[in-house]
């Protein structure tokens, strides 16, 4: 047997607790998914309903400059912030809960973010966004830390089960947002408010999400004791980390992140499950190191869904959030036989 003294540097704790060595990825992979995302982030700037070209730009075309600066700039740097906040979200969650399949979609956080956008509306129809944004806020934290305690008073032999807890508890709690929206003739704005979507974002409706941005950061100054966290509490407080301060942090970066990102352009499924599965299956489980390659997975992901939404039925565009669904929904298909497949052998 090996020794703790003979492990390996690189190794990391996977969120159940047990150590995993790091994959073999190269610095070329990395090269070459920076020069896709390049190329994604390129496309996204000139596919669109208004013909926009390199040489328009050039030519100095006041009309076609408006609706780059003040369209398709904006919407670029929307879906980077929005993709890689959100994959880093689920990162953060997947490691403090121990567990692969939990992640803001699956832990009910972005269906507490929709009620209290409904309850905010009601109670207070003529807020601002950024008002919105503070009631969701609370009741995204609040819903967050309501599943995590549920988690601690449910005995789970089954690492499958918790995702399907957070689920039912999702379920609910959108349904008396949707009761609630009923009631007050309000279902079509929750709607446009759940259903990811970048075609509404213009320059001045967007700047929010630089908030994402800076708990982006915050979450890889923690990575390493996150990842310490991870290996449970009793291990943590042995090695002098606060484990409840942390856990604390990492989960409100985790609903913060969540609410601003929904209420700005709404939710996007799968995002935070499959993007940091995917990463860390590749490259084992130390956040620090995972991290920001999660981030510019999750930014390439929601850019190739844009992308792909924008020009399936040109010059119609088909919402972000259907097709991350359906690519998002077959990875964790996927996700779901592998780890039943590893278990049962």
């Amino acid at each position: 047997m090996t020794s703790t003294s003979e492990r390996p540097v690189d190794a990391a704790p996977a969120p159940g607790g047990r150590v995993r060595r790091r994959r073999g990825v190269q610095p070329w992979h990395l090269a070459a998914a920076a020069l896709l995302l390049a190329v994604g982030a390129l496309a996204s700037l000139f596919i669109g309903v208004s013909d926009l070209t390199p040489l328009d730009l050039l030519d100095a075309d006041e009309s076609k400059a408006t609706v780059f600066w003040a369209s398709r700039v904006p919407r670029l740097v929307s879906i980077l912030l929005a993709g890689s906040a959100m994959a880093v979200a689920g990162l953060v969650m997947m490691s403090l809960t121990r567990n692969r399949f939990v992640s803001p979609q699956t832990a009910g956080t972005t269906e507490w973010v929709g009620l209290g956008i409904v309850v905010a509306t009601l109670a207070f129809g003529s807020t601002s966004v950024f008002g919105k944004m503070a009631i969701a806020t609370l009741f995204s934290l609040a819903g967050t830390f309501f599943f995590v305690w549920l988690l601690r008073r449910i005995v789970l032999t089954d690492m499958i089960v918790v995702p399907l807890v957070g689920i039912l508890l999702g379920g609910v709690v959108m349904a008396a947002a949707t009761f609630l929206a009923y009631r007050f003739d309000l279902l079509q704005s929750v709607d446009a408010w759940m259903n990811g979507d970048f075609s509404g974002v213009l320059a001045g409706r967007y700047e929010l999400l630089y908030l994402v941005l800076a708990a982006t950061v915050v979450a890889y100054l923690y990575a390493d004791r996150f990842s310490v966290a991870g290996m449970g509490e009793s291990f943590a407080i042995n090695l002098g980390i606060a484990y409840t301060r942390v856990v604390t942090i990492g989960l409100v970066i985790a609903s913060v992140v969540t609410a601003i990102v929904v209420v700005t352009v709404g939710n996007i499924p799968f995002l935070g499950l499959v993007v940091p599965n995917i990463v860390t299956l590749a490259m084992g489980d130390n956040l620090r190191r995972v991290l920001p390659v999660t981030a510019l997975t999750g930014a390439g992901f929601v850019l190739v869904c844009d992308v792909l939404g924008r020009t399936i039925r040109y010059p119609y565009e088909v919402p972000v959030g259907m097709i991350g669904g359906v690519i998002g929904g077959v990875a964790f298909i996927w996700l779901l036989l592998r780890a039943r497949t590893r278990g049962v052998s």
